[in-house]
């Protein structure tokens, strides 16, 4: 998380990130950066060697096992001051980063949420719906109402099904959180959820047969 603010606060040319960290890994921070941050240079550092063919699959700057080399260190800062030099190239480099970086992150066992201009973990049995709202994505807790910086088909594709259940093109469900299930206009059901508002979700038609196979299981 600390890492997430910094790169946001700070706007680093280059950032030596570890793979392994509490929280979130490496390749999940660069996942959870939101569009408007910065697009600094990356170097890995790991311990874990298993890690480097990721690191150099997302056409990172470098990528240093520990302990750190002293000559190694050395020829990734000279290859990061070259790529520095040139807008465009850090701009390549920065795409193919964000991309392996979210194609690389496991699947998704937290959210990252924002509050105003703190981002906030989000434990994945808190979340009740998420929801596309004004352009925007966003998490409801049991709580309050984060917003945050994952696409919905990202969170589609990564999130455990079940429980988390997409019921229409703007809201994927958490189905531990239901409530109710009630049948709804042409073989469509609609959701009762369990918090405070007892929020109802129609289900579309599509999705309505995954649900059936759901309640079945």
């Amino acid at each position: 998380m600390q890492a997430l603010a910094c790169i946001q606060q700070l706007r680093p040319v280059l950032v030596f990130l570890d793979v392994q960290m509490p929280g979130m890994n490496g390749f999940e921070v660069l996942d959870s950066l939101p569009p408007e941050a910065p697009s600094p240079l990356v170097i890995f550092t790991t311990a874990f060697d298993e890690y480097a063919v990721a690191a150099f699959e997302v056409n990172a700057s470098g990528y240093l096992l520990k302990p750190i080399n002293r000559q190694r260190l050395n020829e990734a800062l000279d290859r990061a001051r070259r790529l520095a030099l040139t807008e465009s190239l850090v701009i390549d480099q920065w795409d193919r980063v964000r991309r392996a970086a979210a194609a690389a992150a496991p699947p998704i066992h937290q959210l990252v949420g924002r509050r105003r201009d703190r981002f906030v973990l989000v434990q994945l049995d808190q979340v009740i719906l998420i929801w596309v709202e004004d352009g925007l994505v966003k998490i409801k807790t049991p709580n309050e109402t984060l917003w945050t910086d994952y696409q919905l088909n990202d969170l589609e594709a990564r999130l455990p099904d079940p429980p988390f259940l997409r019921a229409r093109r703007s809201v994927i469900v958490n189905m531990k959180r239901v409530k109710e299930v009630a049948p709804y206009f042409k073989s469509t059901y609609l959701l009762i959820l369990d918090d405070a508002e007892r929020t109802q979700v129609q289900v579309s038609e599509r999705q309505s047969k995954r649900l059936r196979q759901i309640l079945h299981q």
